[in-house]
């Protein structure tokens, strides 16, 4: 039955997928990979390498050998060959790998003009090439090179090829788009008439992404009914790269109802690891992967979620080691910061609700997204202090660090209606600030509190955009409260921190929870 077929995936991140711009793996790296790959992904084949690349990658190649072999996997790592004569099947045999995928030429262009030679000469030496690795005891699958052009330009060349070696001992004959040309409708159509003249034959097919149809070929691939599929991990690979693993697994299961063997569990791992090794960032937005795939940010999302999981697919995130979030920013409405809450065990009543969204969609404006992690210093910040400063009012400011030269601040304040300014130098910005603050407050013979703590509260994640949250503790008269605010820069909380402090000290209104005395 067609439902119960199962797909088998081969792996070309090492081989195909180093051949992205600027990505070099180390040695080490690779075992790292390939025991990901298949201990853990699942994966059916990993194709490792090119043959004759260099020494560092033959001793690369030779420690994947040796750790498959002791894992029991030898015969699904694979090393890309050429017909070279035997060059190339002694530097894979030597370096302790079973399986060739060797490169013969699928157009005639190729042929004729790389190899400059005759179809008739080409496939005489691939036999002796097929012939040679068989004494030696390897495998082989086949390469037909650029096979895509071949199928538009010269489609009885590919099938010359085909005649000629269909009946050596060939496991598989993989049918790459070399140069990503294919639409859909081409891709299909050739597989089938591949699988149509050739029943009976594994085929292979191995698509590049230059036109962004990488996996939409790889579907209709399937659905003309060849066997496996090439991908690489996060879509590296020369140009515009492969196709990329997970979105391929994803179509597999859910738009073909195909099986296979992978792990889905494992693929957001093993992409954040190929993420480190590559040095190739995954987009925001890469499906299944990206940071913000299962990110809802419009609020009438989160809502449908809550009633019933109106905005829900079939991608659920927890299938791929994930989970679903909901944005807080301007965007953001009652249900994603109830989510949100929730999340962090938090429970406001509907007004404190009320505030602390009011507050969020106000620093949405600042900032394109508020992290989770930072939710709970906003919380903090809304219903521990409020955020109406009426007495007291921060007009400008004006804060300056210059090299050498010690930091001078200039503020000017409105006290009930009147208008104050001050210019200060200090040891830092903030220390400018307040001696510039207090200058004022004593030309005006008000009383002043001592601050006796500073402490600034970074979210974890370790994002430089993060709102940090600055807690003041000040002395006066006797007792000891504290004031906090946030802000995406640390004196700015600080100095709102202060207004805050001021206003209260103006109202008479130190809110007994923030308070003690002192001994």
């Amino acid at each position: 039955m067609q439902e119960s077929r199962k797909i088998e995936i081969m792996d070309t991140t090492l081989r195909d997928g180093e051949q992205t711009s600027g990505v070099s793996f180390a040695a080490q790296e690779k075992v790292s990979v390939v025991s990901l790959l298949l201990d853990e992904l699942k994966v059916d084949r990993v194709e490792i390498a090119s043959a004759r690349v260099s020494e560092g990658e033959f001793k690369s190649v030779q420690k994947m050998a040796q750790w498959a072999t002791t894992h029991g996997y030898i015969d699904k790592l694979e090393v890309l060959g050429f017909v070279d004569g035997t060059t190339s099947l002694e530097w894979i045999a030597k370096a302790g790998c079973k399986v060739v995928n060797l490169l013969s030429k699928g157009s005639l262009k190729h042929c004729t003009y790389q190899l400059r030679k005759s179809p008739e000469q080409h496939l005489e030496d691939v036999k002796k090439s097929i012939n040679s690795a068989c004494e030696m005891g390897l495998k082989v699958n086949l390469y037909l090179e650029d096979w895509s052009n071949g199928m538009r330009d010269s489609k009885d060349y590919v099938f010359k090829m085909m005649d000629g070696l269909k009946d050596e001992p060939v496991t598989r004959f993989m049918l790459p788009d070399t140069l990503g040309i294919l639409n859909p409708d081409e891709a299909g159509r050739f597989c089938s008439e591949m699988i149509e003249r050739y029943p009976g034959i594994h085929f292979d097919f191995h698509a590049h992404n230059d036109y962004d149809l990488a996996v939409a070929n790889v579907y209709e691939a399937l659905k003309a009914g060849v066997k496996g599929v090439h991908v690489t991990v996060n879509g590296l690979g020369e140009r515009a790269g492969n196709a990329p693993l997970t979105s391929v697994i994803a179509l597999i299961h859910d738009h073909l109802g195909f099986k296979t063997n992978i792990d889905e569990s494992k693929l957001y791992n093993v992409s954040k690891v190929v993420e480190s090794y590559s040095g190739v960032r995954i987009p925001n937005n890469k499906p299944l992967i990206g940071d913000n795939v299962f990110t809802q940010v419009a609020g009438i999302h989160a809502d449908g979620d809550k009633k019933k999981n109106l905005y829900f697919n079939d991608l659920l995130p927890e299938r791929f080691g994930r989970y679903r979030e909901y944005a807080l920013g301007k965007n953001s409405g009652r249900s994603n910061i109830v989510k949100n809450l929730e999340a962090l065990g938090i429970e406001l009543d509907e007004e404190a609700t009320s505030k602390v969204t009011a507050r969020i969609i106000e620093l949405g404006d600042k900032k394109e997204v508020v992290s989770l992690d930072e939710l709970p210093y906003i919380v903090s910040d809304v219903l521990k202090n409020g955020n109406d400063f009426k007495e007291i009012q921060m007009l400008n400011y004006s804060l300056t660090l210059t090299d050498g030269l010690r930091p001078t601040a200039t503020v000017k304040i409105g006290i009930k209606g009147k208008v104050y300014q001050e210019t200060a130098a200090g040891e830092g910005q903030y220390h400018a600030f307040s001696k510039a603050m207090f200058k004022i407050y004593r030309s005006l013979n008000k009383p002043v509190p001592e601050l006796i703590d500073y402490e600034v509260v970074i979210p974890p994640g370790g994002k430089t955009n993060a709102y940090v949250q600055t807690v003041i503790t000040w002395k006066f008269e006797g007792k000891v409260f504290k004031t906090r605010a946030l802000d995406i820069d640390q004196t700015v909380a600080a100095i709102k921190a202060t207004m805050k402090m001021l206003n209260m000290l103006e109202s008479g209104n130190i809110p007994k929870m923030n308070y003690m005395e002192l001994p």
